[in-house]
């Protein structure tokens, strides 16, 4: 009854959705007692439709917990003797509970817009709630005609299991906090259509939508991080980003969310911005639904990519079209009636924050086309691959000089400053002519990013501006790692017999030998290798595993980790001799990578909770 209850569940929310629409035109378009009660009605309508689809993600959970094999999505992405934490994170790990966890997360952000929101005018608030609503819908008419994941099968003794690359922690982590990102985004879209609905984009509609923004780059920022050290450490290449479509798919939203935290930041403080920051809503919510289609269309193969069905994927292209096509066509049409909002001069801190949203737009456009570019060329029968090189190339001094833009934007003033400061302030990168100097613009966006703190009481500073300054000195620290590990990296490819030594960089390395070992739902061999270095000493066992359900064979890496870098190791084959091959890197600070973007995520984290309790201590100050 498990399943049955869940889908009973799902079916619930989606008429709440179609209700939720219907309460949100009456509570817009008509001001009688009819108007006064869908105005009324309509947050409850919400939050109980949040609370079915929440219930129908915990009921798909429970019945991959009790390993149920009636559950046709069981029976194929589990297996009775995987540990519990893969049973629990793999209700996500495949393309229905996925797309579940997707609509569960939208409802739950539907509620909390409802609860919490007290800053929009109330017909605004009506219309952004019908607009979530009816990206809702859209998303569970999908799982409910296209992709059911609570489908009956005959019950079957096990299941298949599920895929080996995705039996990791990781798995618990990185697709909700992905998705949380991506939904964050979508409720910025909702605001922003509310917005145009009601004509009311203005500095009250921003402040409004800012903790979504800032909530969803964070969610996005940490999804990220974990995911490129996730697919680091789990593949065994030794790579950190590899410019793969779907990584693209999670970049392309996070570049946008962060053009629009930027201008959503100027709107809100100086009513400046208006139809840029309802633009980057729309264009942020648009690069989420294109990396939804990318990875549930079926014309990408990739650990990440779920669905095989084109079916699938021309629903979801048909609900891009429509929220995506609407929202333009709707912008389009009123975008006439939003004022120009507070001008400023080029050389001020609004005219940094417009420069920084235009080199990242640029950005976004170039990795749009490289990742879009082979499909639609493959869909004429061209084959071609767009790789590293391109987006090196393309993509690379843009963000040298956007970083240099970031580096003086915060140290110049409100509306309008001199042309001498600005001069005087771009000493501080002069680096952005010669970008093959990564660390030496890290040591600059380093040294620029603390000092917006000069000059004042420490104890006083506003965790907003302390935000500003811990997501730009992480941004510092993460491109100080990726300037040392594309500079300082030393890769060695050996076949040694146990009793060889191979150095790679400062290490010498011993192959000590190889033995048998048995996990919960695998079977390895594993190398014990002695790592020296000076006096110190380490051992490292790489494996390379085999599955059984399904059968495949990984290769899981062994990595010491040093405060001056990574030794990377990884096992491979053996020849005919006898010998073993492994694969060998040292990587000095690439911890440095995942260390900003923990930083980064940390600025936004105490932006929020600062903005969170000025409201909280001005509400109480207010009564």
């Amino acid at each position: 009854m498990i399943a049955e209850a869940g889908l009973a569940a799902l079916w619930f929310a989606a008429a709440l959705a179609g209700l939720q629409i219907l309460l949100a035109v009456l509570g817009v378009r008509r001001t009688d007692a009819v108007g006064d009660q869908a105005r009324e009605g309509i947050r409850a309508v919400a939050i109980v439709q949040g609370a079915l689809a929440a219930l129908a993600m915990a009921l798909l959970i429970t019945l991959f917990l009790r390993s149920d094999m009636s559950v046709r999505l069981v029976v194929e992405n589990s297996h009775s003797a995987k540990p519990w934490l893969y049973k629990f994170a793999g209700a996500w790990g495949n393309h229905e509970g996925s797309m579940l966890l997707w609509v569960t997360i939208l409802g739950v952000a539907g509620a909390a817009v409802a609860r919490f929101e007290r800053v929009l005018d109330v017909r605004t608030l009506v219309a952004t709630l019908g607009a979530q609503a009816g990206i809702a819908l859209g998303f569970y008419a999908f799982l409910l005609f296209s992709s059911n994941p609570f489908d009956r099968v005959p019950a079957t003794i096990d299941g298949m299991g599920l895929n080996p690359l995705l039996q990791d922690p990781g798995l618990a982590f990185h697709p909700p906090t992905l998705y949380a990102g991506y939904v964050g985004l979508s409720v910025a879209f909702s605001f922003a259509v509310g917005a145009l609905v009601t004509r009311d984009v203005g500095p009250a509609f921003a402040r409004a939508m800012r903790p979504w923004v800032l909530g969803a780059w964070v969610f996005l920022t940490l999804g990220i991080t974990a995911g490129s050290y996730w697919a680091y450490y789990e593949l065994g290449w030794g790579g950190w980003w590899f410019w793969d479509p779907v990584e693209n798919a999670s970049l392309m939203p996070w570049l946008a969310a962060t053009a629009l935290l930027h201008s959503v930041n100027v709107l809100a403080a100086r009513d400046g911005l208006r139809a840029w920051t309802v633009m980057l809503a729309v264009v942020a919510f648009s690069m989420s639904m294109i990396g939804t289609f990318l990875v549930r269309s079926g014309i990408l193969t990739s650990v990440h990519a779920f669905a095989v069905d084109p079916e699938r994927g021309a629903f979801i292209l048909a609900l891009l079209a429509i929220y995506i096509g609407g929202a333009l066509a709707l912008f389009a049409g009123r975008i006439g009636t939003v004022k120009a909002g507070t001008v400023f001069s080029p050389i001020s801190r609004e005219g940094g924050l417009v420069v920084n949203n235009l080199l990242l737009s640029v950005i976004l456009g170039v990795v749009l086309i490289g990742t879009l570019y082979p499909i639609v060329a493959a869909a004429f029968g061209v084959q071609l691959s767009v790789g590293p090189p391109f987006f090196n190339k393309a993509a690379g001094p843009i963000a040298l000089a956007m970083v240099v833009v970031m580096a003086v934007g915060p140290l110049l003033r409100w509306r309008r400053d001199d042309g001498a400061a600005l001069l005087a302030l771009l000493v501080l990168a002069p680096i952005g002519v010669l970008p093959l100097l990564g660390l030496a613009l890290a040591a600059g966006l380093a040294v620029a990013s603390v000092m917006p703190l000069g000059g004042r009481n420490l104890r006083r500073t506003p965790l907003p501006i302390w935000g500003m300054v811990v997501a730009h000195l992480g941004l510092a620290v993460s491109l100080a790692g990726m300037a040392c590990d594309s500079a300082f990296t030393a890769e060695r490819l050996a076949a040694v017999r146990p009793g060889e030594m191979v150095t790679v960089g400062p290490w010498r390395v011993t192959l000590d030998g190889i033995a048998p070992v048995v996990g919960d739902n695998w079977s390895a061999l594993q190398a014990r290798l002695t790592a020296r270095v000076g006096d110190t000493v380490r051992v490292l066992r790489p494996q390379s595993r085999f599955f059984a359900t399904p059968p495949t064979v990984t290769s899981e890496s062994a990595i010491l980790t040093q405060w001056n870098g990574q030794l990377y190791t990884v096992l491979g084959q053996p020849d005919e001799t006898g010998r073993w091959q492994v694969r060998l890197w040292w990587k000095p600070f690439v911890t440095l990578i995942w260390a900003g973007g923990g930083m980064i995520a940390l600025g936004g984290l105490l932006a929020l909770v600062g903005r969170w309790w000025r409201a909280r201590r001005q509400r109480r100050a207010q009564g």
